[in-house]
């Protein structure tokens, strides 16, 4: 299992890639601005790309002074993202994810979800402002979106989650629902939200209350190309058991 560590605090993942068909992406929060540059350094220094997620505000003043000092890396989706430039070790198949949210309010998670994807090179295309308030524009999203043929949507809702479980009674792919922290009162910041998805009686999956970042990796997992050399052969089947289990 290869790893790189850095200092005596981290030990990066350099076979995640490989194993599941993503990379592995770093969690600003919680890291000192000193621990979060040397990470980033170190990846530089052997010429490979990483992904930030959550860069705190002092760490996103940081890589802007790190960048013009020559670490190139960039801030995408309003800063909730830092790309360091290199390769991140995959390659995806063609294809597209919906994006689609209930509100204004989440779009500052889906603008996340689909930068990372896009540094993933997956297309994307987007429906922001479409929740079940207004029916009317919903549909008419939807007709644009499925012209599209994603492959996947990704759905952003709070409130009283209620998108993710239309959409998928409406589309011809999965879809994975987002709650988002936003409404307020009994179950505000995204608890109704998570709790109405759970119940769906549509066919959805559901990541964590603004969980972008996870909703955006599982979908590139269902573009992986992988290394015929890299993935572990079939279990041969043993006739002789199955002949004996079935007497």
């Amino acid at each position: 299992m290869r790893e790189l560590r850095v200092g005596r605090f981290a030990r990066l993942d350099r076979d995640r890639v490989q194993r599941v068909g993503v990379p592995e992406v770093i969690l600003g929060e919680g890291k000192t601005v000193g621990h979060l540059l040397e990470i980033l350094r170190a990846l530089a220094n052997r010429g490979e790309g990483a992904v930030v997620s959550l860069p705190t505000p002092a760490q996103r003043r940081a890589l802007r002074v790190a960048r013009r000092e020559g670490l190139p890396v960039v801030l995408r989706a309003g800063g909730r993202l830092a790309r360091l430039r290199g390769p991140l070790g995959i390659r995806y198949a063609p294809g597209t994810v919906g994006i689609m949210t209930a509100g204004t309010s989440d779009v500052p998670l889906a603008e996340e979800a689909r930068a990372l994807l896009s540094e993933l090179g997956i297309r994307t295309v987007t429906a922001y402002d479409v929740g079940v308030a207004g029916l009317h524009r919903l549909l008419r999203a939807v007709r644009a979106t499925e012209r599209r043929r994603p492959s996947l949507y990704i759905v952003f809702a709070g409130r009283e989650g209620a998108l993710p479980t239309v959409i998928a009674g409406l589309v011809r792919a999965p879809v994975v629902g987002v709650p988002t922290s936003v409404g307020y009162g009994r179950g505000g910041r995204g608890e109704a939200a998570l709790t109405a998805m759970l119940q769906s009686c549509a066919p959805i999956a559901i990541v964590n209350i603004d969980a972008a970042v996870p909703a955006a990796l599982f979908a590139a997992q269902h573009f992986v190309v992988r290394d015929p050399a890299l993935v572990p052969p079939d279990r041969p089947r043993s006739d002789r058991r199955h002949r004996s289990n079935s007497r």
